[in-house]
């Protein structure tokens, strides 16, 4: 079992730390009172496999004393529970910027007064946890994908998730899908539609394969377009992207977009991506 207690400094970057773990299979609570935190793990254990992955953040918020904290610790400990301590901080002026910014209160400075204070009162109240913690992470100079990249390399083996893909055929008639992030348009390709011995099968099925990919802006089409989406994907996962929507219309999406859709998908996964295809329309 897998158990993680998340603390460290206000606006470090515990929600982000947290965000990628759930990404990463693992089930997170944020602020849970501290005791109810050996009662949670316990019940975590005797569920035998079911929450092998689970990460709980701890902070001043809860008001609780560390003292508290340490003899619930103990307490895990003692029926069991192994867990990792991960501290996340980050530089006071790096903090500063950050509730400029957000106008978000400090737990410790619920009026606004002195941030730079309270920075300094919470790193005091957390220097005990932080000598206990297992990794200490410093955000002041990630960004968003290099903090997922390091949660990555420490708890996933450098492997994570990747960029999950989704390709999806659709019909223009009925509507772009909402939840795209590219959109190729195929109406100019030859339509199977005005076949009549294949007006009534979709790109699913081989004789209308074979009809849109014998001819040759089809062929010029698929080499421009994986190449742009093999260019495209590491980009995306660089960026921290977990998941990618790829939408292929033409006019009704039973032919052309379906039979693209599916010889997209396949490259994709031939890239090495998880990769999901569905054809919304194909049925209409």
């Amino acid at each position: 079992m897998q158990f993680f207690i998340i603390s460290g400094l206000s606006g470090a970057g515990k929600s982000r730390v947290a965000a990628t773990l759930e990404d990463l299979d693992f089930y997170c609570v944020d602020n849970m009172p501290v005791v109810l935190m050996p009662i949670f793990a316990e019940l975590c254990l005797a569920t035998k496999g079911r929450y092998d992955k689970v990460a709980l953040v701890t902070d001043v918020r809860g008001k609780e004393s560390f003292d508290e904290l340490f003899t619930a610790l103990e307490r895990m400990k003692k029926i069991g529970c192994d867990y990792k301590i991960l501290f996340v901080e980050a530089s006071n002026s790096v903090i500063l910027k950050r509730y400029k910014e957000t106008r978000r209160r400090h737990p410790l400075d619920p009026d606004g007064v002195d941030i730079s204070a309270a920075i300094d009162k919470e790193k005091q109240l957390l220097s005990r946890m932080r000598e206990r913690a297992d990794y200490i992470i410093n955000t002041s100079d990630y960004t968003l994908a290099q903090l997922q990249h390091r949660i990555n390399d420490l708890f996933a083996g450098g492997a994570g998730r990747g960029l999950h893909v989704n390709v999806v055929s659709f019909g223009f008639k009925y509507g772009v899908p909402s939840d795209a992030d590219l959109v190729f348009d195929v109406r100019f390709l030859p339509n199977p539609y005005y076949v009549p011995e294949l007006a009534h099968k979709t790109g699913l099925e081989a004789p209308v394969r074979d009809f849109i990919f014998e001819h040759e802006q089809t062929g010029t089409f698929m080499a421009k377009l994986t190449d742009l989406v093999e260019f495209l994907l590491p980009q995306y996962t660089e960026e921290g992207k977990p998941s990618l929507v790829i939408a292929i219309g033409c006019t009704g999406g039973r032919h052309r977009s379906v039979a693209i859709a599916e010889a997209l998908a396949e490259f994709t996964a031939s890239c090495g991506y998880a990769t999901e295809c569905s054809h919304r329309d194909v049925k209409k």
